[in-house]
């Protein structure tokens, strides 16, 4: 039996599935990886949490780096691949979906929001650090752009930041408890297109093979974690899901 058969055979005896995606899941969607040779982190060093918060010039340069080219976060549109994670979400054979993607593209590629759980933040809309006050990224680059000023919190004067985790900030508390409970519930955890490097993020797919699950790993390079796996994929993900989903209806 080759490797796509026995994801797909892994799929239909699994009770509880849960899909975990890392920033290779995007790639296909013009999203780049970040931490690839050729990412954005390679020719520009990230900012500080602590710094961000600490001094406005910062952030004046953080709001200059996100709006001085193409916004891709809000331009991007979901592959085949999130599509295809959205059918397995509404048909029930996938429970939840942990992601380190900030792309918000599996909603859009049709997962319902609540089963989305996105453990590094959404990079599509914004918050204050304060009070948690929602703003649109409209409205932050509008007076940006008109002021040469990030603006701050009409209600409580605090700071307004990308809903991102950022380097140097804390993991959000509700997401990982979420995350937490729904690995160690699963039967079957799929990751797909993460390096599995980034912690605590990367120890999910650990945490659920020692609590009993069955873990694949479906990505075009090697993981630390593959040796830990019952299946590894090395490939594109979306072909890999298209041949699943012919597996799965043929049988």
């Amino acid at each position: 039996m080759d490797a796509i058969a026995r994801l797909a055979g892994l799929l239909r005896e699994s009770t509880r599935a849960v899909v975990f995606t890392g920033a290779g899941m995007s790639t296909e969607s013009g999203i780049p990886d970040f931490r690839s040779p050729s990412g954005l982190w390679t020719r520009m060093k990230p900012i500080q949490f602590q710094d961000f918060v600490r001094s406005r010039n910062i952030r004046r340069e953080a709001w200059q780096r996100r709006f001085s080219g193409e916004d891709l976060l809000s331009t991007a549109q979901p592959n085949d691949g999130h599509r295809i994670i959205g059918e397995l979400v509404k048909a029930g054979k996938v429970a939840s979906v942990i992601t380190q993607n900030i792309d918000g593209l599996h909603e859009k590629g049709g997962v319902p929001r609540e089963k989305i759980i996105e453990i590094h933040g959404n990079g599509t809309y914004c918050t204050c650090l304060t009070c948690a006050r929602r703003y649109e990224l409209s409205f932050v680059r509008q007076v940006f752009e008109q002021s040469g000023d990030p603006p701050d919190c009409g209600d409580c004067g605090g700071i307004i930041k990308a809903a991102t985790i950022s380097f140097g900030q804390a993991m959000p508390e509700r997401e990982m408890k979420l995350a937490t409970e729904e690995t160690l519930v699963c039967d079957l955890f799929i990751a797909m297109g993460s390096s599995l490097v980034v912690y605590p993020a990367a120890g999910f797919p650990l945490m659920a093979r020692r609590n009993g699950a069955r873990l694949v790993i479906l990505n075009r390079e090697e993981t630390e974690l593959d040796s830990h796996a019952n299946l590894v994929i090395h490939g594109e993900i979306t072909p890999s899901l298209k041949a699943m989903m012919a597996q799965l209806g043929a049988g």
